[in-house]
């Protein structure tokens, strides 16, 4: 665009592309995401590809290894064939592969070529604003947030005396909230998750001025806002209802009249990283709510609003007490 150009309605000039996708424009985007909407036609039955504005990742499985290294090779030379018929250049600089492993194994020595040069192993990735390391131990992307908290607790500190309690609450929900719900359903329950929940209670005592020692198990109950392993399981619950055509119910299984009939399938499994997951915890989570919510999936606004409450409640109570606040909830709306 000529910018010296003072009419009303400066424009560029016409040109001719040739191949790819002008920058900048405002059909750049759509344009591109056309370009390349063939690329995940080259997967196969062990592979597939997840494709986000341009940034592009492809999930390889096999159990067995020769077969692994096999479909790794036909899907990178297929990826090759497929970039120079579209006249396009994949940028190496930004392109690495990570081996996802169990605690008692380790990564498998695979020279992954693309054309005649080499990607390179990483121990960790970022995909989709989610630091993932190939143990799944998600510590890489609670080392990456927690620097991002300390800041919005200290932007808190900042502007405490100047601002009123419901003003407060709402710069937290802004800046601190916004950062820690964000893929929480997967790290969550990570056992490194201790440091963002320190962080939490840190910023509550900030915002309701009390000293660093003392409590503030009640403080989150006063602002309505749910600690950190509470969120987490009002996260989780709502993943599943949101994405319950995902889950199978027992009385899908069997047709006998059970009490459980309304609980969800769960798969049997003896990995512990596929436990401590968002689909198999989101099961086991789901199973041990009261019946009385548990019946409420259905209708997902009075659902989250009764979970929430149940949570805030049973946040300083014994488990003990759980079923009769679900009762006490339930009369209440």
């Amino acid at each position: 665009m000529d910018l010296d150009n003072y009419s009303p309605n400066p424009c560029s000039q016409w040109g001719e592309v040739t191949c790819g996708v002008p920058q900048g424009s405002i059909l750049g985007p759509l344009l591109f995401l056309l370009y390349i909407n063939d690329l995940p036609q080259i997967t196969n039955a062990n592979s597939k590809f997840v494709l986000f504005a341009d940034d592009t990742s492809v999930i390889i499985t096999n159990p067995d290894p020769l077969n692994f290294r096999t479909n790794l090779n036909k899907m990178t030379n297929g990826i090759h064939e497929w970039f120079k018929t579209n006249l396009l250049c994949l940028n190496l600089d930004k392109t690495h592969y990570i081996q996802f492993i169990t605690k008692n194994s380790s990564p498998k020595d695979f020279d992954i070529m693309l054309g005649s040069k080499k990607i390179i192993m990483v121990n960790s990735t970022k995909f989709l604003g989610l630091t993932l390391d190939n143990a799944l131990s998600w510590r890489p992307h609670i080392d990456t947030i927690a620097p991002k908290l300390s800041s919005a607790s200290f932007a808190l500190r900042l502007v405490w005396p100047l601002l009123s309690l419901e003003s407060l609450r709402m710069v937290y929900f802004s800046y601190f909230h916004s950062l820690l719900i964000y893929g929480i359903i997967f790290w969550g329950n990570s056992r490194h998750s201790n440091t963002i929940f320190r962080l939490q209670k840190k910023v509550i005592r900030i915002i309701t001025g009390i000293r660093s020692k003392d409590s503030c198990r009640e403080h989150f109950r006063t602002l309505k806002i749910l600690p950190l392993q509470s969120q987490y399981i009002l996260s989780l619950l709502l993943f599943v209802i949101d994405n319950k055509d995902h889950f199978r119910r027992k009385s899908e299984i069997h047709h006998i009249n059970t009490r459980n009939k309304s609980s969800l399938h769960q798969p049997l499994s003896n990995l512990s990283v596929y436990q401590k997951g968002a689909y198999y915890t989101g099961i086991k989570v789901f199973n041990s709510l009261p019946p009385q919510i548990k019946e409420l999936s259905h209708n997902r606004y009075h659902f989250k609003t009764i979970l929430k409450n149940f949570c805030i409640l049973i946040h300083s109570m014994h488990w003990m007490n759980i079923l009769i606040v679900s009762f006490t909830l339930l009369s209440h709306n």
